[in-house]
């Protein structure tokens, strides 16, 4: 499926596209189609691409934060902050922030030593942490990377899971669900995902 078929598919859904394995001209070739929203693994390739493409493109941060790159982060002012994984890391950015920042809380669904993110058990309760502690954290969902392998099971079954927490935290302000990848998107929509990320899928 191409970008426009997937925009048209699913009106509801965000797509985030993500950015980090292709080049500056089919960024803004995408940007141009209408896409808005991309998404960066890297901070000091989020700090690049800002200033260097289109004012319009709304940057998402969804990779693994370092404390040492906390303060070029937040100096780039990204739209969202995907993949807190724990109430001590959100106060820590907390504390150097002047401005809100939305942010996911990245739970690990797939129970892998591989993903990061927070145990399934922990997550609301850290959730709720971080909304009652932090002034400029604006905790606004959660993100999952599905499980890995041809188990589909074992996708849906992690899909589920961060779904459910996701529900449980709507009635403490949490509207996004951020789960699904090039290779499982279609499972995690019909799993309750409203915001995707894809990467492959949007730039081969």
């Amino acid at each position: 499926m191409t970008y426009l078929d997937i925009k048209e598919k699913y009106k509801d859904v965000r797509i985030i596209a993500v950015s980090k394995y292709t080049t500056d001209e089919k960024i803004i070739a995408l940007h141009k189609l209408g896409q808005i929203e991309f998404g960066e693994n890297k901070v000091q390739d989020l700090v690049r691409k800002k200033a260097e493409l289109s004012e319009t493109i709304k940057w998402h941060f969804i990779g693994n934060l370092q404390k040492n790159k906390v303060n070029h982060l937040i100096k780039a002012k990204p739209v969202m902050w995907q993949s807190c994984v724990s109430f001590e890391m959100a106060k820590y950015v907390d504390t150097r922030l002047d401005y809100e920042l939305p942010t996911l809380l990245e739970i690990n669904v797939a129970n892998e030593d591989s993903k990061a993110g927070i145990n399934p058990s922990k997550a609301i309760e850290e959730y709720l942490a971080i909304k009652q502690n932090c002034k400029f954290i604006k905790p606004v969902g959660v993100m999952c990377i599905g499980a890995m392998g041809d188990e589909l099971s074992e996708i849906i079954k992690s899909f589920e899971l961060c779904y459910k927490i996701f529900d449980e935290l709507k009635k403490d302000g949490a509207n996004i669900c951020s789960m699904g990848m090039s290779s499982d998107y279609e499972i995690a929509i019909k799993s309750g995902a409203n915001m995707i990320r894809l990467g492959s899928i949007l730039f081969n």
